[in-house]
């Protein structure tokens, strides 16, 4: 009998009467409690939490873009969370599905000799049951804990959704007094003060890129970096649970303690005083709200153009977007990592994710066969940069048999009706998130649609990407893939 055929009982047999996971309704004490926008408090002590989980730790160390992308990582963290319960029973299998596609990818032997799968029940139960235990150390670090009552129905919902996930019910707690048994367990028998753990406490946020939308303050952010990586390390030290601070000797200064009686506290009193749209960062009901209206970005003003400015703006590229693990090198894991991003709004069938990272690994063992070095020890950014020129002005066809063969594959995986065009709304989708500014995706739709229709061919897209290597001056759509100058 596999795993996922057992019987199941308890709270998820509770769901499986009506057919499977039941979707919490707007008046949810789940809803209520996973929107507030101040669970972020809490986000970086999940984390710490998920990743001193060994085979966690391993995963993430596999493909490691959270050291380069720290915004990002918890951007696909609170969007998969939406996704599952904040949405109706086809949405929720849809992010299961998706779920399960992209951990099968992750399997692997971690440093220390021990096989590990992304897929394994355990892990996968132990990664839920920290988002609810989150949920309930908000409400207790705020100084209003759940009442037992209250427990029992916000795990009740809580099971209802993991239901949906078909992981056998003897690995849950079997009831919200059990909860707290279960992570004392969990931290005494099988965590460790993993290197992704400690990454996520000490050292991540003090080599953060500045988040997309800082604005004005963004020349300050490397003395804005220090502050937030001070203040989270605090933070998140004061609210771990006592047992694993005791295992691993983490202090809990009295100084970090005020902060997280201030912070905790101050947070809550400001949100009961908060309107739903302020106080909620998807509202109960599930229903986003109005979107936000674009704006009409101003007229740029032409760059003068400049001799070859190619070798600057390919280095950028290589930075800002090939290189995810934020090593300062490119190995396979960076092309299946960029080959991720594309499919995690997409919401893609297997033939579909397979398509994208089978175009992303063509591309790596082209660029690997171009520089000569067959991919060992990885292709730095001067390579990169080399060997892209090279390419170029060599052969004409150079980007076709790489590059374009993963721009084609991201166009004809946005293109969700199949039409042979994008319009506005699939790019934004492919390119968008919260983190991008409505008027940034205006901006990049406009420079690519190049004969205005409204609409994107797919030898407009390519032709983008083509400008953006190939183009020496800086005047033309292409080479502002990056942002406006």
């Amino acid at each position: 009998m596999t795993e996922t055929t057992r019987t199941r009982t308890g709270a998820a047999g509770a769901a499986g009467a009506t057919g499977g996971a039941v979707r919490a309704g707007a008046g949810s004490a789940l809803r209520h409690t996973l929107g507030e926008r101040r669970i972020a408090l809490v986000a970086w002590r999940l984390l710490v939490l998920q990743n001193a989980h060994p085979a966690v730790a391993a995963g993430v160390g596999q493909l490691s873009t959270y050291r380069n992308h720290p915004w990002r990582r918890i951007e696909h963290t609170m969007d998969s969370g939406r996704r599952l319960f904040f949405s109706d029973r086809e949405a929720l299998h849809r992010e299961i599905q998706r779920l399960e596609r992209s951990h099968r990818r992750i399997a692997g032997t971690d440093d220390q000799g021990r096989s590990y799968t992304a897929l394994d029940p355990a892990v996968r139960v132990w990664v839920l049951v920290t988002l609810y235990e989150a949920m309930t150390a908000l409400r207790a670090l705020s100084g209003r804990p759940l009442r037992p009552a209250q427990l029992d129905r916000l795990y009740r919902e809580f099971r209802e959704v993991c239901a949906a996930f078909e992981l056998p019910d003897e690995l849950f707690p079997p009831t919200a007094a059990d909860v707290p048994g279960y992570i004392r367990a969990t931290i005494r028998d099988t965590l460790e003060l993993t290197e992704a753990a400690q990454d996520m406490l000490y050292t991540v946020l003090t080599r953060a890129p500045a988040p997309r939308r800082l604005g004005r303050l963004r020349p300050a952010w490397p003395l804005l970096r220090r502050l937030v990586a001070r203040f989270l390390t605090a933070l998140t030290l004061a609210d771990l649970p006592p047992e694993f601070r005791a295992k691993f000797g983490l202090p809990r200064s009295r100084s970090a303690a005020a902060l997280s009686w201030v912070v905790h506290h101050g947070a809550r009193a400001v949100a009961v005083q908060l309107p739903d749209r302020l106080r909620y960062r998807t509202p109960p009901s599930g229903d986003p709200g109005r979107p936000r209206q674009a704006e009409v970005p101003r007229q740029a003003r032409a760059p003068r153009p400049r001799r070859d400015n190619r070798p600057g703006r390919i280095a950028a590229f290589y930075r800002q977007v090939m290189d995810q693990t934020g090593d300062g090198r490119l190995t396979s894991a960076d092309f299946a990592a960029m080959a991720h991003n594309v499919c995690w709004p997409l919401e893609l069938d297997q033939a579909g994710e397979s398509a994208v990272y089978a175009a992303f690994d063509s591309w790596w063992h082209h660029l690997s066969a171009a520089t000569g070095t067959g991919g060992d020890g990885g292709i730095s950014c001067e390579e990169f940069v080399t060997a892209m020129l090279a390419g170029i002005d060599r052969d004409p066809d150079y980007l076709d048999q790489g590059l374009h063969t993963a721009v084609r594959a991201m166009f004809r995986a946005a293109d969700r009706d199949h039409s042979g065009l994008l319009d506005a709304e699939e790019y934004r989708t492919l390119f968008g998130g919260s983190r991008v500014h409505p008027a940034e995706l205006t901006h990049g739709f406009r420079q690519l649609d190049t004969d205005g229709d409204g609409q994107i061919t797919e030898e407009e897209f390519v032709r983008g990407f083509t400008e953006f290597f190939a183009a020496r001056a800086e005047s033309v759509a292409g080479t502002q893939l990056l942002g406006r100058p």
